[in-house]
C-alpha cells in the first residue's frame, strides 16, 4: 500500500528548500576563494621582477637557500634550486592554470588536485619550519584542496554545463 510517498529521491516531501540550495552551492565560496587566490598568487610572480631571479632580494633562489635545511624534504629544494627560475615560472604558471580552472569549474577535480599537489609540495618545503604549525598557510590550503579533489565542481560550472549537454544529447541518461 502506497501513501504518495517518493522514496526516490532525498526530497522526500518532494520540494526543496533553502538548506537543500545551501547544500548544493556550498562548495562555490571555497571555489571562488582558492581560484581567486591562486589566480593571483600566480600573477603576482609573474609580475614581480625581483621574484624571478637566480638571487638577489625577492628571488625565489634566494628563497629557497633559506629554506632548504629548514624544510622536510630538503632534496626537493635541491632539485628547485637547480634552475630557481624554470621552478618559479613553472609555479607560477601551475598557479595560473589550477585558479583558473577551479575558478570556472573547468576539470575542476584535476585543477583541485594540482592545486593541492602545489599546497603538499610547498608545506613541505615553504612552511615546514612553521612554528607552531599551523601559522603557515600551505596546511590549511592543502587541506581547503581537498573537498573539491573529491566532490569537484558540481555548480556554476564549465565541467556542470558539458555534463548537461552530453545528458542532453543522448535523451536524459547518464
Amino acid at each position: 500500500m502506497t501513501h504518495g510517498m517518493h522514496t526516490d529521491s532525498p526530497y522526500l516531501d518532494g520540494g526543496r528548500d533553502w538548506r537543500d540550495t545551501a547544500t548544493r552551492y556550498a562548495l562555490l565560496p571555497l571555489r571562488v576563494f582558492l581560484g581567486v587566490t591562486f589566480i593571483y598568487a600566480g600573477l603576482d610572480k609573474l609580475t614581480d621582477s625581483a621574484f624571478m631571479k637566480d638571487s638577489g632580494s625577492g628571488s625565489i633562489g634566494d628563497m629557497m637557500r633559506a629554506v632548504r635545511d629548514s624544510s622536510a624534504i630538503p632534496a626537493m629544494v635541491d632539485m628547485a634550486l637547480n634552475n630557481p627560475v624554470a621552478f618559479g615560472y613553472a609555479i607560477a604558471f601551475g598557479e595560473l592554470a589550477v585558479g583558473i580552472g577551479t575558478l570556472i569549474g573547468l576539470f575542476a577535480r584535476l585543477a583541485a588536485l594540482g592545486g593541492a599537489l602545489i599546497s603538499l609540495s610547498l608545506w613541505l618545503t615553504v612552511s615546514w619550519a612553521s612554528d607552531p604549525y599551523y601559522y603557515g598557510n600551505d596546511l590549511a590550503y592543502l587541506m581547503a584542496w581537498l573537498p573539491l579533489v573529491l566532490a569537484g565542481a558540481s555548480m556554476l560550472s564549465v565541467d556542470s554545463a558539458l555534463r548537461a549537454r552530453r545528458r542532453q544529447r543522448v535523451g536524459g541518461y547518464r
